[in-house]
């Protein structure tokens, strides 16, 4: 039954998108990293008589490097089926605690103070 639950839960895509932000982000910096490398590869880009074609290869290189964290975090975010703390019996570090905090800042929605 539990093959099955995970079988579907694969098929109609919902299964990986846990960490929608992580996605976004590492899909935005692949693209604006390679329109930025393939920019400073291939146009010539002289202003008063300086080359600027370096500084756009070595950006979009830091791009690229910027979306492996994101593809990392992402993919980290969507791996099931992990113990959790209890059935593993072990006492939580402060590191833990501190990790598992700041994904409830993050997953939780903010509210404007504006609103009663």
């Amino acid at each position: 039954m539990a093959k099955l639950k995970k079988r579907d839960q694969s098929l109609d895509g919902s299964g990986l998108t846990h960490c929608k932000f992580a996605l976004v982000f590492a899909v935005l910096m692949d693209f604006l990293g390679v329109a930025s490398l393939l920019t400073g590869v291939f146009a010539p880009l002289e202003i008063k008589g300086r080359d600027f074609g370096d500084l756009l290869v070595y950006s979009g290189a830091l791009l690229i490097l910027f979306s492996m964290a994101g593809w990392v975090m992402w993919y980290s975010g969507n791996i099931e089926g992990l113990a959790v703390g209890k059935e593993l019996t072990y006492k939580r570090s402060a590191v833990d605690r501190l990790a598992r905090s700041l994904s409830r800042r993050i997953r939780r929605p903010h509210r404007s103070h504006s609103e009663p």
